[in-house]
């Protein structure tokens, strides 16, 4: 096992009924802007429920932050904020609403335009307004980790910033919130959640039993309550432990002290940027064919996923490994995201474009051995289409 150290300060508060908690963590006399994405937080009454609980606070309120959160539209609440004197900032929704309130939480102190947060991935971050979160969609972890992932179009970017400001002081997390979210949704977060997971589970062994054992729970878990989610939704078991796997899988304890990879996320956002894909989306189409092409640097990892969670325990070894990737990707598929370009109307991927963008942003070596260039790039993208 690596050394490391681990330090995770966000308060938990889960189940039924637990919004109507969260004035008590919120300091006395706070001024709140409250954020959110599209329609939904007002048409299923989560905002009303917020706004209720924070009776006898001054609240702001700021909606329509993206489904991959937009550096302009970010902008427009910090200059809000500014306006209304703001100290706290309390997000509902999923990833990309907390990951845009935290970009804001640490813009809003600032004096200057804060596009460098970005540009040196948050390293120079002092200080920032607390933030807290009530989660309706469970994918990113973002609502229990210290990173935060925007957009902006006009430079065609899709960058992570991460600094332990960024830490939620609360996250609130109700699974009967995520009943009136779409299949779409419901699949997006269960892919995403899967796929945190391998990117510190499938690289090299350093001897990490607790980690392996861990993640191989969470994805074990995954596979078995995923699908439930899409044919019983309501169920409410079912919902709260995949509500908290997706916050475990992304909350700093699985990656302790084990190597990590992050190359299928990294060219993820550049097929997001390009095409518009929901992030879940990129990496259904990109991890089967990165697993693929990486087999031989994944190997012991591979046949251990084989055995361990698809009970592959016999063969050849190759035929393990590609047994466990089809595996994968028949997951995927089964959880409603197809695993090809085409399956999203994509004909012609433009792999010199996403090369270039990738050289563009320095992501010219990646994964856990840097050993993702430009030319391995170039072969697992070619598999995708």
């Amino acid at each position: 096992m690596l050394s490391f150290a681990f330090h995770n300060p966000t308060k938990v508060i889960f189940g039924k009924d637990t919004i109507g908690q969260i004035a008590r963590e919120v300091p006395r006399g706070a001024k709140v802007m409250v954020t959110y994405g599209a329609a939904s937080a007002k048409k299923y009454g989560v905002l009303d429920e917020v706004v209720s609980a924070l009776a006898g606070f001054e609240i702001t309120e700021f909606g329509g932050i993206e489904a991959n959160p937009e550096y302009e539209t970010l902008m427009k609440g910090v200059a809000l904020a500014r306006e209304k004197n703001i100290d706290f900032l309390l997000a509902i929704g999923g990833g990309s609403v907390i990951d845009g309130t935290k970009f804001m939480a640490a813009a809003i102190p600032l004096g200057s335009a804060p596009f460098f947060l970005l540009e040196n991935k948050g390293a120079d971050i002092r200080r920032a307004l607390p933030v807290g979160a009530v989660v309706t969609l469970p994918a990113s972890g973002s609502e229990m980790n210290s990173r935060s992932i925007i957009s902006r179009k006009a430079v065609q970017m899709k960058r992570a910033m991460m600094n332990d400001c960024l830490f939620p002081r609360f996250a609130v997390l109700d699974p009967t919130k995520t009943y009136t979210l779409p299949a779409r949704q419901i699949g997006n977060g269960v892919v995403d959640t899967f796929v945190h997971v391998l990117e510190q589970y499938l690289t090299y062994p350093v001897n990490g039993k607790v980690q392996d054992r861990l993640s191989e729970g969470l994805l074990l878990l995954l596979i078995e309550e995923g699908p439930k989610a899409l044919i019983d939704p309501e169920n409410y078991d079912v919902r709260a432990n995949l509500m908290w796997a997706a916050t475990l899988g992304l909350n700093g304890l699985i990656g302790a002290g084990v190597p990590q990879d992050w190359a299928a996320h990294r060219a993820g956002y550049e097929l997001t940027v390009l095409y518009g894909l929901d992030h879940a989306q990129t990496l259904a189409v990109i991890v089967p064919a990165m697993l693929k092409v990486r087999a031989g640097s994944k190997k012991q990892k591979l046949l251990q996923y084989a055995e361990r969670i698809w009970g592959i325990a016999s063969g050849p070894e190759a035929s393990r490994i590609d047994a466990a990737i089809d595996n994968t990707r028949a997951f995927f598929e089964r959880m409603g995201l197809p695993t090809r370009l085409n399956g999203y109307g994509i004909q012609n991927l433009d792999i010199d474009a996403v090369i270039e963008l990738l050289a563009a942003h320095d992501l010219t070596r990646m994964g856990e051995n840097n050993d993702v260039g430009p030319d391995m790039m170039r072969e697992i993208l070619k598999l995708c289409s």
